[in-house]
């Protein structure tokens, strides 16, 4: 037996095992309000939904800047009378199909990689093509899904120096797992280097879709109650931010506040159910700070307006001109900077950008995002641009242009997709969700 065929049978066996461990986990995320409590079963694969007929691809990803990039793509498959299935594992992302899925397009929560999960979750759908968005990949998905011939394409693939090494470090692992992707549509040469290295057979660099998406919806009623409460006072945001980020742009606040009297900082949560313990943390500290799940108005004499609501970070980049990325002060690799680009922001970003190093290194050669290194130099740099507005949208618009320059990857995607949307097959009939219900055991 190949060494390949060998783990796939142990990671199969662990994962039957695990089931009765993955209930506690799904139970604790109920809790933590990462798990949608009324939706649970999709997450041991049983449809709650009934398949459309005719061809279905399958899309996966995993949260809300993964599904945002997919739309595009997701609308020109459904414009071809195709079905497509999008599952994801977050709430947010669920939220977010929810709101701005086409017709055509449906929503699930993503099954387990659990061999029953899959099986159950195959038998209902029958994908005649499957597309995993960047790096969301499942070992076992994956196995299922070459098991039943069904073609594996990973879209928007990226693949950052980091990862690339920590998978190196264990080759027969990496070996297996890569070596059963059909083909990967990767986001730059780079990344189309490093998933060659991996294993892929197939690689094409297809460019980055994140680049096409529409700009972040924001709706019109809050933004103007939200300018409204602003009114002329100097405001930045911190978007997206990570743990180890708040206290920086909290430190960063305090000190701009005796240049800026009445300054508004906008702060938004990478994870929006942080927004009580952070609002408690930086209160303690002694910052004056307003929650907007809360209900609270932003802070009239100056403060930290802490945003942790869900689907709105299109609203706050419209409500500053200056924009600090969260997960680049800390080792998290940078959030998506072409966003707030596309809406008129002036980007900074700090030394961690391995998520999008080729997005961050082409904004920073062109002017369109300016890079700080610690607290000092982002005190320093959101000073000069709430002092010069002018600066401010020269580099917005430099970023914008960038983000105009490197449009067309979904047109590429699409084209090299033909390949496989011509000879895609739906499978054969598969057993309603009624039917799955009844299988022994499988959903424990």
């Amino acid at each position: 037996m190949r060494a390949d065929a060998i783990l796939y049978t142990l990671w199969r066996g662990v994962s039957r095992a695990a089931r009765p461990f993955l209930q506690v986990l799904l139970a604790v995320r109920v809790r933590r309000g990462k798990e949608d409590p009324t939706r649970l079963t999709e997450r041991r694969g049983r449809a709650s939904l009934p398949r459309p007929e005719g061809m279905l691809v399958w899309i996966h990803c995993a949260s809300v800047g993964e599904t945002n990039a997919v739309l595009p793509l997701i609308e020109r498959l459904v414009a071809r009378d195709l079905n497509v299935l999008l599952t994801t594992t977050t709430v947010t992302a669920s939220r977010v199909a929810a709101d701005r899925l086409p017709k055509g397009a449906i929503h699930q929560f993503a099954a387990l990689d659990v061999v029953t999960y899959l099986h159950r979750f195959l038998r209902h759908w029958r994908p005649g093509l499957a597309l995993f968005v960047e790096s969301e990949l499942w070992p076992i998905a994956l196995d299922e899904l070459d098991r039943a011939g069904i073609p594996r394409v990973v879209v928007n693939g990226r693949m950052s120096r980091r990862s690339a090494r920590g998978w190196s470090r264990f080759p027969l692992v990496h070996r297996a797992i890569f070596g059963r992707i059909t083909e990967v549509f990767a986001q730059s040469a780079a990344d189309a280097d490093r998933f060659r290295d991996l294993g892929v057979g197939k690689v094409r660099d297809v460019g980055n879709m994140k680049y096409d998406g529409a700009a972040l919806a924001a709706d019109p009623a809050a933004l103007e109650a939200l300018r409204a409460a602003l009114g002329e006072r100097p405001r930045w945001l911190a978007a997206s931010t990570h743990p180890g980020e708040e206290e920086v742009i909290a430190a960063a606040h305090a000190r701009l506040s005796e240049r800026w009297p009445g300054l508004v900082t906008l702060l938004v949560p990478r994870h929006p159910n942080r927004g009580p313990e952070l609002r408690d943390s930086l209160a303690a500290a002694g910052h004056k700070v307003a929650l907007r799940s809360a209900g609270d108005p932003v802070p009239a004499a100056g403060g930290i307006y802490l945003a942790d609501t869900i689907g709105e970070l299109g609203l706050f980049f419209r409500a500053a001109a200056v924009v600090m990325m969260g997960g680049s002060l800390v080792e998290k690799g940078g959030q998506n900077p072409i966003e707030p680009g596309r809406l008129g922001c002036a980007v900074l970003v700090g030394p961690h950008t391995e998520n999008f190093a080729v997005v961050y290194r082409t904004l920073l050669a062109a002017g369109g995002a300016v890079s700080v290194d610690g607290v000092d130099t982002l005190i320093a740099t959101v000073d000069r641009l709430i002092a010069d507005p002018e600066e401010a949208a020269t580099i917005a618009e430099a970023g914008a242009q960038v983000a105009i320059a490197q449009c067309g990857a979904v047109d590429r995607t699409m084209t090299a997709l033909e390949d496989y949307l011509g000879r895609a097959d739906p499978g054969p009939a598969g057993t309603a969700p009624e039917a799955d219900a009844r299988q022994a055991g499988a959903g424990r």
